[in-house]
């Protein structure tokens, strides 16, 4: 699906719209609630990041704060480009991505890019110590698990004779942890959701999730009891070390972006 940063994907999203006022003139909206960095909050919480953790709990940009430690420079000083070098870090981290592969998205040399990915470690010790015991434990087990319990199997991979599927499994298994967990976190919110909009008797409907997005369409009237109703449920009572920010907005696509 093309990005919204695009004209083709601002076009597609036009075409997605709620459906048109009734006979009794009900306008309705289309409604997005979207988690705010939920699979780096999941890497902070399992992880038990101590600095990951306070930034997120201080409620700063992440890859601004990154950026910022990494380099060794005040979060004021922080450019653009230093700030997108250092989410992209952020995010490829959790795929287990290498030097190369973020030389190849920065257009920068490997060396650059190994030191990058080198500083990380050192400023966030615990999400380096969480990657390589949880490729420890997936060795011992065969297996890897969400924070809810969903297991997944790894067993056959991590003893293959070929590298490249070694490899790509002990990925697989601290990925899992955290994109399974959101994976999870998600399901839970959707469930919690329908049930409160069927408790309190709403015409509000789920229409669609995507990744860690829930698109509804709702009557306007009903909004100043749906959209704090959405937070809550999406919300889970907060079960995380760090706060799970859920974002929403209102209208078409078009309007949104």
């Amino acid at each position: 699906f093309p990005s919204h940063d695009t004209a083709l994907g601002q076009e597609i999203r036009a075409a997605f719209v709620p459906k048109p006022a009734t006979a009794t003139n009900v306008a309705w909206k289309l409604v997005s609630a979207d988690y705010s960095q939920i699979e780096l909050r999941l890497l902070a919480h399992i992880a038990q990041e101590p600095t990951l953790i306070a930034a997120f709990q201080s409620g700063e940009d992440i890859h601004t704060k990154t950026a910022a430690l990494v380099l060794g420079i005040p979060v004021d000083a922080v450019t653009k480009a230093e700030r997108y070098k250092a989410k992209a870090v952020n995010f490829g981290i959790v795929y287990g991505q290498t030097a190369h592969g973020l030389s190849q998205q920065l257009g920068i040399s490997r060396a650059e890019a190994q030191l990058f990915i080198d500083q990380y470690f050192r400023t966030y010790p615990g999400v380096r110590a969480f990657i390589e015991n949880t490729k420890a434990k997936a060795h011992a087990t065969g297996i890897s698990k969400t924070l809810f319990g969903k297991v997944r199997q790894l067993g056959a991979e991590l003893g293959s004779s070929v590298k490249s599927i070694r490899e790509f499994a002990e990925r697989a298994s601290f990925n899992t942890p955290i994109q399974g967990s959101a994976s999870d976190v998600m399901k839970l919110a959707m469930i919690r959701l329908h049930q409160a909009l069927q408790r309190e008797g709403l015409q509000a409907r789920l229409l669609l999730q995507v990744h860690d997005e829930l698109i509804l369409e709702a009557p306007e009237a009903e909004l100043p009891v749906l959209l704090p109703l959405i937070r809550t449920a999406l919300g889970l009572e907060q079960p995380l070390s760090v706060p799970l920010v859920v974002d929403t907005y209102l209208g078409r696509y078009r309007d949104w972006e």
